[in-house]
């Protein structure tokens, strides 16, 4: 069951307050550095962009529909962002072989071209960030991250929607 704020006890408040401090600092970081990556691809492309991509890059062609569902925004959102992708040539919309109505986004090879450029120069920057640790380290640490953004996913998704537009 999960735990909601007021059931909290007083021995894990100060673990709690140190979480949600490093992953505002965590937050802001990243923004900060978009997580761009070293070298000339760095801050070259935004987060939006990067994640739409890789999903095409992972999950092949599909429509804006599944493509919204799966990265758990909505499809205004989905087609507004990926309106300049398609300006760049990075990903082609294409007719649904099935209902010509529909359509289809494919990551086009100067979109897989570039989104290698950009992985490349981030895998850099991951390996730069954490030279000093193990490999024990990195496996852990990827481990949890994946299970904090598993969970931080699923809490959020049964959340009501809000219109507070404050950062915290």
């Amino acid at each position: 069951m999960p735990t909601s704020p007021d059931m909290t006890t007083t021995s894990q408040t100060p673990v709690l307050d140190t979480l949600q401090h490093q992953v505002a600092v965590f937050a802001r970081r990243a923004e900060q550095s978009r997580l761009g990556g070293v070298g000339q691809a760095r801050n070259s492309m935004d987060r939006a962009a990067y994640l739409l991509l890789h999903r095409l890059d992972t999950q092949g062609p599909m429509g804006v529909k599944a493509l919204a569902a799966g990265m758990g925004i909505d499809s205004s959102t989905v087609t507004r962002q990926v309106a300049p992708l398609v300006d760049a040539g990075l990903v082609t919309r294409a007719s649904h072989p099935e209902d010509g109505r529909a359509v289809v986004l494919e990551l086009s090879a100067r979109g897989r071209a570039r989104l290698e450029e950009v992985r490349s120069s981030r895998r850099a920057l991951m390996a730069l960030v954490t030279e000093d640790w193990t490999e024990t380290e990195r496996d852990q640490f990827c481990s949890l991250l994946t299970r904090f953004n598993a969970s931080l996913s699923g809490v959020t998704a049964s959340l009501p929607p809000t219109t507070d537009t404050s950062a915290g």
